[in-house]
């Protein structure tokens, strides 16, 4: 990020910052606002934040170069462009565009994909090219181009056209995930920077390095533990890296730990945040608008296959620490676990009134999050106070001490949302023109054909293509071309197949692949956070932090064929209970079947059963439940047989 050393120029950076967070929470708590106008004043602001505060690879860091004032100051006019002639393009042209829309269009489009490669990288832009490139070619597009013909699905389209459909409808740039980012989003993203800023984030460290540093390898079992919790409020991998890896990352090393493995542990755990409930990223809002379903209903279903996920991290990290021969941090080093729990018990307060505003009272997911917001600057205030009181320094100086902590989590969430807001608009431009040329049925037919109908090659190859497009898209914009061009997809042909899935599971499946892949190079942001405070180098970083993350590519498999696991369709709770279980030996299973260690080094005799019991429990049944349950069983006895005669 940009650090700017004129402080007028700070100072500004900060007034936007604010005043974007102030204006959202505003505008939210009113709801005046129509959509589209809201998103693109959403988008101005974001517009402005990248290119103030995100510099050009070659770019200076210390000051802001002409050249991106100018794209700022051309990027907020194309968004509040929309916001000035909303009605006249509405009522008056009925929404077809003349000349100036033309330019205005023009001008935004270009501005956009600027800040997309400037903040999330030129993956995005390049996509978002080619299906607008796609929609202009054809016998009446502006390219008359002979297109194959699978893929000849539409007859081209002239630019005013293409530019109707992504600047003046809301089915491009202003669509749902433009408009998810400037409600639900914003709020929560809002909320966890608050809660973090409060002293949370270092809290739920404390907690974690308190209870399992003591065990084998006890810091990264507590980086993993510390993340989980982190990923409850913060929706970025990230940040959580920033929050948890400063603490964790060096006492991993300390007690042995390279430094890659260090900083891959803290990226796979950090990564495995977006899965968490209830902040879960941008990408399950936006799921939750594709599904017409509750917020609420989204994080029911997501809790179990996350808690599954930490699970299997936690065996990850158990089965270096015994392959390194590590051991833990002596109580006497560690703070006392009663007391550091007490000390910020306080800090679940709002986690637990959002989440009884979500699930039990049933508010939608904009007004939980403005009221536990509202509550938590209650808490910090009172927290600075008592503060202040106890060290006998005075009731203003606690009341300036909580209005500091206030304005620095609404700058922070502001910064946080910019990566979002962006990325959502730059999707918006994919989503438009798959629904404007068809090209989700085309894909059908295409994979149809490849597959021959079969389901478990139309998943293996959406993971396939998860996984590619996660090393240039972060997660949200991942997710959204999948849910436009994938998932469909996947309905149709499990329909052929016969298979009966809940289109949850489905959306799932790719946000959980687009998860994994958000530690890919050359993306994995949080990769690069986690190298810079361990001192290794990201790219391998990366990959070991890919490699640890490869346990979850069961998970999605399994609640595919098996929805009990997302708390869908369960008859009883013993039912329940034994769909849990299952999940949870056939992931064990899959990890200690790839990582080849499980009391001792396994030889290929233990390792292949036990891979082949974890792949037969993907698919849910009294025989391969109970042959995976037995063939753990059984490597474990052997393996304590071997280990006893070593």
């Amino acid at each position: 990020m940009r650090r700017p050393s004129a402080s007028w120029l700070r100072r500004l950076i900060f007034t936007v910052a604010i005043a974007w967070s102030l204006f959202q929470v505003w505008a939210i708590y009113y709801g005046t606002i129509d959509p589209q106008r809201l998103g693109a004043i959403h988008l101005a602001f974001g517009f402005a934040l990248a290119f103030l505060t995100c510099p050009s690879v070659r770019g200076p860091v210390d000051r802001v170069p002409w050249y991106d004032w100018l794209l700022a100051a051309a990027g907020v006019a194309g968004a509040v462009y929309i916001v000035v002639a909303y009605y006249e393009l509405i009522a008056v042209q009925g929404g077809v565009p003349v000349t100036r829309d033309v330019w205005f269009a023009t001008l935004t489009l270009v501005i956009l994909f600027a800040a997309a490669a400037r903040v999330v990288g030129v993956a995005l832009p390049i996509v978002a090219g080619i299906v607008i490139l796609y929609g202009a070619i054809g016998p009446a597009g502006i390219f008359n181009f002979t297109l194959p013909d699978v893929l000849y699905l539409h007859n081209g389209y002239q630019w005013p056209q293409i530019i109707q459909q992504l600047y003046i409808t809301t089915e491009g740039i202003w669509g749902t995930p433009i408009q998810v980012s400037a409600t639900f989003v914003f709020l929560f993203v809002l909320f966890g920077a608050m809660l973090d800023r409060a002293g949370a984030g270092r809290y739920f460290v404390e907690v974690a390095h308190a209870a399992l540093g003591t065990f084998r390898g006890g810091p990264a079992k507590a980086a993993v533990v510390a993340s989980l919790f982190t990923g409850i409020i913060s929706g970025s991998s990230t940040a959580n890296v920033v929050t948890t890896g400063t603490f964790t990352i060096p006492l991993m090393k300390r007690i042995g730990y390279p430094a890659v493995k260090a900083g891959a542990t803290e990226v796979a755990a950090s990564v495995n945040g977006q899965l968490m409930p209830p902040i879960m990223g941008a990408a399950a809002f936006i799921m939750a608008n594709f599904l017409n379903i509750p917020y609420a209903e989204i994080i029911l279903y997501a809790l179990v296959p996350a808690l599954l996920t930490y699970a299997g991290l936690l065996c990850v990290v158990h089965i270096e620490a015994l392959k390194l021969g590590l051991e833990g941090i002596p109580r006497d080093e560690l703070p006392p676990l009663g007391k550091t729990f007490l000390s910020g018990v306080h800090y679940l307060i709002p986690v637990a009134f959002l989440l009884y505003q979500l699930m039990v009272t049933r508010l939608t997911p904009e007004r939980s999050a403005l009221n536990a917001t509202f509550s938590l600057i209650l808490l910090i205030f009172a927290q600075e106070l008592v503060k202040a009181l106890l060290a006998r320094r005075g009731v203003l100086v606690g009341l300036r001490e909580g209005l500091t902590r206030l304005i620095s989590g609404l700058e922070q969430g502001a910064r946080n949302m910019v990566t979002i807001a962006v990325a959502t608009a730059a999707a918006g431009i994919i989503v438009g023109m798959v629904t404007m040329t068809n090209l989700g049925y085309g894909l059908t037919q295409v994979l149809g054909t490849i597959s021959g109908g079969n389901i478990w090659i139309v998943l293996i190859l959406s993971a396939i293509t998860c996984l590619i497009l996660g090393m240039g898209l972060p997660t949200t914009a991942n997710y959204i071309v999948m849910a436009a061009l994938v998932a469909p997809v996947i309905a149709e042909i499990a329909g052929e197949a016969g298979v009966i899935v809940p289109l949850v599971a489905i959306h799932l499946f790719v946000f959980y692949f687009g998860i994994l892949a958000d530690d890919t190079p050359p993306v994995g942001l949080a990769a690069y956070a986690a190298s810079a405070i361990s001192g290794a180098d990201p790219i391998r970083t990366g990959v070991q932090g890919f490699v640890y993350d490869l346990r979850t590519a069961i998970l999605p498999f399994m609640f595919f064929f098996n929805p009990q696991l997302l708390l869908i369709d369960v008859p009883d709770p013993l039912r329940g209970a034994w769909a849990i279980l299952s999940g949870l030996v056939g992931m064990l299973a899959f990890v200690i079947s790839t990582q080849g260690y499980f009391l001792i080094r396994m030889t290929w005799l233990e390792r292949l059963p036990l891979l082949a019991a974890a792949l037969a429990m993907i698919k849910p049944g009294l025989v391969t439940d109970s042959v995976g349950m037995a063939a753990l069983v059984l490597v474990y006895l052997v393996q304590r047989y071997r280990a006893a005669r070593a």
